[in-house]
């Protein structure tokens, strides 16, 4: 598959697979690579002494799948999608607003429990969180988050600015787009401009970081 992100969270080098899905990253065993896309499941993947030798590695994703509630259809369907639509009844949900009391309006995500004073406490150990904590899941799942915070960030950036300007006005390769975005979310605040409207500072991060990218490019060609 093209264009999915590989990243090697013990370097921090990264890299991006071409039309037939190849890609070349250097590693040493026992390095981690990330790798992920917007529309696949984030995957881990130790470089082990194996694959380290051979040279070679084949990673699958599995496709990032948005599923839909479970969805009647009535006896009552004339076939004119526009009039079905005005007869549907919609009925406004009941929020904690209504009611009068504060509620959490977000979404619903596992906690991530500080390990001394909520999973060990002086008097008792949450076994799961301890688990969870030895195993490594709970990194795992900061990393996820995080990560996929970073890939909505880009796919935004990539909405909000033109094809082909990263191009002309940083000399950044096209095929290369996402990696430099992904590469400044990574190593700067874009999130924190982005969000505020600060697009000053946004394109200030963009000036500062194509002269280090373009800097990486060069390197990895010598």
């Amino acid at each position: 598959m093209e264009g999915i992100h590989i990243l090697n969270t013990s370097s921090r080098y990264n890299s991006v697979t071409n039309e037939i899905g190849e890609f070349f990253i250097t590693v040493k065993p026992s390095d981690t690579l990330l790798v992920s896309s917007v529309t696949y499941v984030p995957e881990q993947v130790v470089v082990t002494q194996e694959v380290y030798e051979q040279g070679y590695i084949s990673i699958t994703l599995r496709d990032l799948v948005n599923e839909l509630d479970e969805v009647f259809l009535g006896p009552n369907l004339s076939g004119d999608l526009e009039r079905d639509l005005k007869n549907i009844e919609v009925e406004d949900q009941i929020n904690f607003d209504d009611v009068g009391i504060p509620g959490f309006k977000g979404k619903a995500e596992e906690k991530i429990p500080n390990l001394v004073g909520q999973v060990i406490t002086p008097f008792s150990v949450n076994v799961e969180g301890l688990y969870k904590y030895i195993s490594g899941y709970y990194k795992k799942l900061k990393m996820r988050r995080k990560w996929e915070s970073q890939n909505v960030l880009v796919s935004l950036l990539l909405y909000h600015y033109p094809q082909g300007y990263f191009n002309e006005a940083y000399q950044i390769p096209e095929e290369r787009t996402y990696d430099f975005l992904l590469y400044c979310v990574e190593t700067s605040n874009m999130q924190k401009y982005f969000d505020g409207g600060h697009h000053g500072q946004v394109m200030e991060i963009f000036e500062e970081k194509a002269a280090e990218y373009r800097k990486r490019l060069n390197e990895k060609k010598e």
